[in-house]
């Protein structure tokens, strides 16, 4: 059996000794020394001095293991290695880490520590190519709108009506996105064989090459004497992304001391603490606003909490900036966005890269607006949303938005009209009549709209050059190879009916080789839709270079497909903050677009929500298979509403309690709500990422439905009973909420 078709705990090497990773007790401060128990002498610890290369991952500012300066609980310090995994992990949890002490910082709000900034002011978010909209400014040129308020809003959004002649109305708002798990199948995990002068790494992640480079650097090795193989990977929503690089050089560097097989597992317990969440971030909007809800002018401030260390720091920050921006004609923008350093575990992406917490913060401020004004939010977004072909405000080439189409679409098929309607004129009732006198369920309704990208907007040290082959032999086989694995067969299925389609041969002659970097090209990081966009792409030219080519030549032959990025300067170049790196003006290009709307119900006495339908309308361009697309949708909707609705998670003094752990309260089966997955036909287009679309509408849609139910702006996720419950009962006795 192909240990790729394992998970990575099902792979056993003859001979492997364990491997525990030895973790920082605090939260910051200085590494001084490492007390160890009575052990034999097959029992080895090994701490950064041994590192004989680079004590740091590729591209990114994580080191290995910390030699001295301790950055979050958790931070590996050492790892501990042994025969016998029972006893090993007896004798890790003897040792004693000696640390001096520092001042931890763990509020984003009280950081003074930045990883990026951007204060940017832009005068039209969306230009006209031909002309109209004016440029960016920055620096001394950058100017607040005079109708925008400078201090800080409240809790919760408010509007504030100007007395002034020729003032707007302001509306603020307070937008905060709470941390997710990525709850994948199994915690990450390594093996790592040293034989011969070569490094073989078996593990589960979404970039093979990210793990090979990183692995090659710490141990001195070249490249070319580190394999990476992938395991089974299972559904990861973007949680493998750049941690089990970090675990495969632990892994690795114990084999290449003790030159024996190394096998490394978190236990689920370690893995939940201490691998990276979804990020958490506070997003403020003031808009100024004309006599019919337009948006004349926009302030908007955005602080991502990164954690420690700040890997993806640039992408998660730019993607949050950009969602805020959304897709309507917001006016001249004043954006200032940070990504702050605390003292938690380094803090990642989950799907959407940040920009789903961009997107939530926009669509709930727009639902504001529209509920301020009294107006249908489905029919403010239709009025305002942006028209005809231009460009977003990083000089990324947009597409008129097919959002009046996917709104209706939505909207009909939930019934969303009528139910906005009767539910308004009960929540207008609701303010004049005595809610204690209510005995029947409270109802709302909400929609949301996004977009989502197909490909990265940074790239490292290997600038975005992404390859996959394609070889006919003799015999009539094709042979597909890719770096990446799919979290299931679908692609697999996908490329091979593709490629038998496009060369007229059967299906069971296409052979596709996976998530192997000696037998593969670099074909890139599995993430943002990449696997359905890029790569597929690259396959199918490939294999019409093939049939090209065989009309003129005989087999064997071997065709090498790559894509390289459009690098350009971020957000016009005038950037405040300086950037190392430009961004792919590709990543953003052919958008995928999806409108959802939520329906809830709420018990009148317990004020709990319940879902009682989720409506997703997408435009994802030529769906390779629609029924992989809908299942794909439907599966990321029930996590995004775990996210907006039930998935809570703190870190209390650097540390996740243990409620939070044992507790993580996701959906089950039985409470997952009836999911409606439709899709705009566009035949002839090229194929667009749309699994992220659900986190970047769902959990504004029903944020706005349990703020219609309850007539009060709720303005964050999670939003639980406990928050319902608490309304309901000031509601009742008739205080202000």
């Amino acid at each position: 059996m192909k240990k790729r078709f394992l998970f990575v705990d099902d792979i056993t090497v003859q001979g492997s000794y364990f491997a525990v990773t030895i973790r920082s007790p605090i939260a910051k401060g200085r590494l001084k020394s490492i007390e160890l128990p009575s052990m034999p002498n097959s029992y080895t610890l090994i701490t950064g001095d041994a590192i004989p290369g680079a004590n740091q991952l590729e591209d990114f500012p994580v080191p290995i293991l910390s030699s001295m300066t301790l950055s979050y609980i958790g931070e590996p310090v050492a790892i501990l290695l042994g025969p016998n995994e029972r006893r090993l992990r007896e004798y890790a949890e003897q040792c004693r880490v000696i640390a001096e002490e520092g001042t931890p910082i763990f509020s984003s709000r009280a950081s003074e520590t930045i990883f990026g900034a951007r204060d940017i002011s832009i005068h039209e978010h969306y230009k006209d190519t031909k002309g109209a909209g004016g440029e960016a400014a920055t620096g001394e040129e950058a100017k607040s709108p005079e109708t925008i308020k400078q201090e800080a809003p409240e809790e919760e959004a408010e509007i504030t009506k100007v007395q002034e002649p020729g003032k707007a109305n302001i509306l603020q708002g307070a937008y905060k996105t709470g941390i997710q798990e990525h709850w994948y199948a199994d915690p990450h995990g390594a093996t790592a064989i040293f034989s011969t002068g070569k490094m073989t790494v078996y593990t589960a992640g979404q970039w093979p090459f990210h793990i090979k480079q990183s692995v090659s650097q710490v141990l001195n090795l070249s490249p070319d004497a580190v394999t990476v193989e992938l395991s089974r990977i299972g559904m990861h929503l973007d949680g493998k992304i750049w941690y089990p690089s970090l675990i495969a050089c632990h892994a690795a560097l114990g084999a290449f001391i003790i030159k024996k097989p190394v096998k490394l597992i978190l236990t689920r317990d370690e893995d939940f603490r201490y691998s990276p969440k979804r990020n958490a971030a506070e997003i403020e909007f003031r808009s100024a606003l004309g006599d019919k809800g337009e948006l004349l002018e926009t302030e908007i401030r955005v602080i991502a909490d990164i954690g420690a260390q700040g890997a993806f720091t640039d992408e998660i920050l730019d993607r949050t900036c950009l969602g805020c921006l959304g897709a309507y004609r917001v006016g001249p923008v004043r954006l200032a966005g940070t990504a702050v350093k605390t003292n938690i575990p380094p803090q990642g992406p989950l799907s959407g890269f940040g920009l789903s917490q961009g997107f939530f913060a926009l669509e709930r401020q727009v639902s504001r607006i529209a509920d301020t004004l009294r107006q249908d939010p489905a029919e403010w977004r239709k009025t305002h949303a942006y028209r005809g072909n231009g460009e977003l405000a990083m000089g990324v080439p947009l597409e008129e938005p097919p959002l009046d189409e996917l709104i209706d679409t939505a909207a009909k098929a939930s019934g969303y009209y009528r139910k906005w309607a009767a539910y308004e004129l009960l929540r207008q009732h609701r303010r004049v009549s005595d809610w204690k006198a209510k005995d029947e369920p409270i109802r709302g309704i909400g929609i949301a709209v996004a977009y989502q990208g197909g490909g990265f907007l940074y790239c490292g040290r290997d600038r975005g050059v992404y390859t996959v082959e394609s070889i006919l032999d003799q015999e009539g086989f094709l042979e597909i190879k890719t770096s990446l694995i799919s979290s299931n067969n679908t692609y697999i299925r996908i490329w091979r009916e593709m490629a038998a389609e496009i060369l007229s041969i059967e299906g069971e002659l296409v052979r596709i080789h996976l998530g192997n970097t000696d037998t593969a090209p670099d074909s890139g990081p599995g993430s943002n839709s990449r696997n359905v966009t890029a790569v597929t792409r690259l396959v199918e030219s490939s294999c019409r270079a093939i049939q090209k080519r065989r009309l003129k030549e005989s087999p064997p032959i071997k065709v090498r497909q790559s894509c390289s990025p459009v690098l350009k300067a971020p957000w016009e170049g005038k950037s405040a903050a300086p950037l190392d790196r430009l961004f792919d003006g590709q990543a953003l290009t052919n958008l995928g677009w999806g409108a959802a709307v939520v329906e809830v119900e709420i018990d009148p006495v317990d004020y709990t929500p319940r879902v009682r339908g989720i409506w997703l309308e997408a435009d994802g361009g030529r769906l390779l298979s629609e029924k992989q697309a809908r299942l794909a949708l439907a599966r990321s909707a029930v996590h995004a509403l775990g996210w907006a609705a039930r998935e809570e998670l703190y870190y209390t003094q650097g540390k996740i309690p243990d409620p939070f752990i044992y507790g993580y309260d996701i959906l089950t089966p039985l409470e997952t709500p009836p999911i409606h997955v439709g899709f705009i036909r566009k035949e002839g287009l090229i194929p667009k990422g749309i699994g992220e679309l659900p986190f970047s509408t769902i959990p504004a849609a029903y944020v706005q439905a349990v703020s219609q139910a309850m007539d009060h702006p709720f303005e964050k996720i999670p939003l639980n009973a406990r928050d319902v419950w608490e309304t309901g009962k000031l509601k009742k006795k008739g205080a202000a909420p």
